[in-house]
């Protein structure tokens, strides 16, 4: 199997409410190989102002706990296209994997706002180490529809990357917020935020997330739109969408599972909450 290995460094910071690495930040890891990958070799000059994130697929399979030991990333070429081309990633620590993910990229040329195609050396590249991948599992075919809670977000400075938009990743913590902003009780207190308070936590299993346009610094606030899809017993799939309210374009689409547990991180059934967030906030199968 031709891979790349990367070792990323934990920070502190990354961990979140519940003690563990935020799943946001895992995609922050997969970011670093990627870059890491992409500056070892002839490609480098891609990250310049010719790459752009369409896609990525991440499955949580376990927690990522603080260490002074870096998370090893293994990176996989998978199929390579005209402009396009799949990466897989697994994220080990202590010899145990605790993420795998996919992302589809494609060559962007930022001056003329468009797609571009690959030279024969670009692609050469690539095409060397791609390799068969085995597919992630699909979410379903969920969107939002006309119901839908309604959280708005201000993008920060610091949110930029270098090509001067939102980075991929930060995406994956709007919707976060948007998520645990969730309230089925207007009248009440935000439970999806407060849950590990009454014992219960909230475990991301999988998130995809589709790139269909780019989110800019501005006083104006965005808006993430967020629906119920699947119910499970212990489980639910939310689906969202940031929109630009000033034009109504749907910039980012997403599917979630997320994963209700005790305190131990065991499963357990669903709070009545997200049964009553699915009554009012239904996502429409397309």
């Amino acid at each position: 199997m031709s891979s790349y290995t990367s070792r990323v460094q934990l920070r502190w910071v990354d961990l979140d409410a519940q003690g563990h690495v935020n799943n946001a930040v895992v995609a922050d890891y997969l970011q670093e190989a990627r870059v890491e990958w992409l500056l070892a070799g002839p490609n480098a000059h891609l990250l310049g102002d010719s790459t752009m994130v369409v896609g990525h697929q991440v499955e949580y399979l376990g927690p990522i706990n603080f260490s002074l030991e870096p998370v090893r990333v293994d990176l996989s070429m998978g199929a390579v296209g005209a402009s396009r081309f799949l990466l897989a990633y697994s994220v080990i620590q202590d010899d145990r994997e605790v993420a795998r993910g996919r992302s589809t990229l494609c060559l962007f040329d930022y001056r003329a706002n468009r797609v571009r195609r690959m030279t024969g050396a670009e692609r050469s590249w690539f095409a060397a180490q791609s390799e068969p991948l085995e597919p992630l599992p699909t979410l379903g075919s969920w969107q939002v529809g006309e119901q839908a809670h309604e959280y708005e977000f201000t993008v920060r400075w610091s949110d930029l990357d270098s090509y001067g938009h939102v980075n991929n990743v930060r995406v994956f913590d709007y919707i976060a917020e948007a998520r645990v902003h969730l309230n089925p009780d207007p009248d009440g207190p935000h439970r999806m935020a407060v849950a590990a308070a009454d014992g219960m936590l909230w475990m991301v299993a999988r998130q995809d997330v589709d790139y269909l346009g780019q989110i800019l610094l501005r006083p104006e606030p965005y808006v993430v739109r967020t629906a119920i899809g699947r119910l499970g017993r212990t489980s639910a799939t939310t689906v969202a969408e940031v929109v630009d309210p000033t034009d109504g374009r749907v910039l980012v689409r997403t599917r979630t599972v997320v994963v209700s547990g005790d305190a131990q991180g065991r499963p357990v059934p669903l709070p009545p909450l997200m049964l009553k967030a699915a009554e009012l906030w239904p996502a429409v199968s397309r």
